[in-house]
């Protein structure tokens, strides 16, 4: 079966990011987030694409814009221009996909979404990048895990891994 999972850290207020970029450093939910995308499409907005120094290794990246004419010059990147779109790319080349942001990405996203891989920071955040509110009764908890703060982490987080209930 094919899997589309949202992955995701936000704040307790669902706060993303603010002005393109990430609100915490958590280097525990990076080495979590790579481990759990390595070798796997991600699919992304152009915003956040554009917010990476260069594309993430070992991961094919699909680039959404309304922009007809945005290219990149990564390898290992291609450029769509819906989430249908992306998601037809993705299932293309592997039975799981990942979509990473941002917040309006994220919402499409939800629709189609079987998987949910979120990082609850603890905390309110100002931000202009919210992920979306989902119906929870929709959603089975099925694994969640508790990272206090401590000396690399500014802040407590919980990781949540939802599954669609069928």
């Amino acid at each position: 079966m094919k899997t589309v999972t949202l992955i995701a850290a936000a704040a307790d207020n669902n706060a993303l990011g603010k002005d393109n970029d990430l609100l915490w450093h958590l280097p525990d939910d990076f080495k979590r987030f790579k481990a759990l995308t390595t070798g796997y499409p991600i699919v992304m907005g152009r915003k956040t694409f554009e917010s990476f120094p260069k594309p993430l290794p070992n991961r094919t990246h699909i680039i959404i814009t309304r922009d007809k004419n945005y290219k990149t010059v990564f390898e290992n990147c291609k450029v769509v221009h819906s989430l249908e779109e992306a998601l037809i790319v993705g299932n293309q080349l592997n039975n799981a996909v990942f979509i990473i942001g941002g917040g309006e990405i994220y919402a499409l996203g939800l629709e189609k979404a079987t998987c949910i891989e979120l990082t609850r920071v603890h905390g309110n955040f100002e931000a202009d990048a919210f992920f979306p509110e989902f119906d929870e009764n929709k959603w089975e908890l099925i694994k969640e895990e508790h990272h206090p703060k401590d000396d690399k982490h500014k802040y407590a987080f919980t990781y949540l891994t939802y599954q669609l209930k069928i």
